[in-house]
């Protein structure tokens, strides 16, 4: 049985198997070597220390890789951490994935008969044929289905994006109508497509990293490509020019919707769509973060969580803590 992040207590011993999520040597102040790890399953992870390590040791074990460990749990400055007295590294065919990579609590196939009906409900007949055109790429919406959104910020698990996706379209579609300077169907285009390149941007099959065209290109250029791909295909399903107007402010609302120079767009939004969906990708983000560190928090006996170094902050749970990371999904959707 395996002993998830999440249930681990103050004094626990454990000997187990995590995914090592990253490591580091360093030197103590009398330069002995320690190795610095996060292990992680999909509950969670743990900040680990083995003391006198080697870099042999360290060589051994590589992020993204499974570690066989023991240790032992303790309370540390408010928050758990783990002493490790032994780290081997061991080959994944030797565990259960599904213990080491979080899903999302809501049902993909759900999610995606919600994604395709709000999308074809797209009046506009260029956008219609575009988005018609991303839906019938059967391995696309595989990865798409599969992505996350992020790798430790937000949605930070298997079906991540469609989760992601879905829940901005479900608000743009409630809230458009307050907007009458926001074309609906241009907006809940660029909500499907400004993450689109994700599917690329990140390697998931056995942990959430980076892929090489991820680091390199990254997510808005790999998604512009896209986009430049399938205009082409829905020319010649139209059996006309794809307007031209119309594909600069869909590749803008994809540069732009991080919103600013340092938070990563290479513009600034500059039309009512582009400001629309920077905000709405923003609320999303944010109260899934706030809502997954409240829910993950491991020190019980406080009101408050741990200063969350992301966020600048701590974050109130209340004295009855009603708010559960799960509970604040929204209903089932109806098939």
């Amino acid at each position: 049985m395996h002993q998830f992040v999440n249930e681990l207590t103050h004094g626990e011993t454990v000997e187990d198997t995590y995914l090592l999520s990253e490591k580091h040597l360093r030197a103590n102040r009398n330069g002995n070597l320690y190795l610095q790890a996060e292990l992680r399953d999909r509950t969670g992870n743990i900040s680990s220390r083995l003391w006198n390590a080697t870099e042999n040791l360290y060589s051994s074990i590589e992020e993204g890789g499974f570690v066989r460990i023991k240790g032992k749990v303790q309370l540390f400055q408010g928050s758990l951490q783990m002493i490790l007295s032994q780290v081997k590294a061991i080959p994944s065919n030797d565990v259960e994935l599904e213990d080491f990579l979080p899903v999302s609590s809501r049902e993909v196939n759900q999610l995606e008969h919600r994604l395709k009906a709000l999308l074809f409900d797209i009046a506009d007949p260029q956008l219609h044929a575009l988005v018609e055109c991303f839906l019938i790429d059967e391995e696309l919406m595989t990865r798409f289905s599969s992505a996350p959104a992020g790798i430790k910020n937000h949605h930070a698990y298997l079906g991540g994006l469609l989760e992601h996706a879905v829940n901005l379209l479900e608000v743009a579609d409630r809230i458009v109508d307050l907007y009458p300077p926001v074309d609906r169907d241009l907006l809940l285009t660029g909500i499907f497509l400004h993450d689109i390149g994700k599917v690329s941007e990140f390697s998931y099959e056995r942990s959430f990293q980076y892929s090489e065209e991820g680091q390199l290109v990254g997510h808005l250029i790999i998604g512009v490509e896209l986009l430049n791909k399938k205009v082409l295909e829905a020319e010649t399903l139209l059996d006309e020019p794809f307007d031209k107007e119309l594909l600069l402010r869909l590749k803008h609302m994809i540069l732009s919707h991080h919103g600013t120079y340092e938070f990563g767009s290479p513009k600034l939004p500059m039309t009512p769509e582009a400001i629309a969906l920077h905000y709405l990708d923003n609320l999303d983000a944010k109260i899934h973060q706030f809502a997954q560190q409240i829910e993950e928090d491991m020190n019980p006996s406080s009101v408050w969580t741990n200063y969350i170094p992301s966020l600048g902050r701590k974050l109130y749970k209340g004295t009855q803590n009603p708010m559960s990371f799960q509970g604040l999904n929204p209903p089932p959707i109806e098939p």
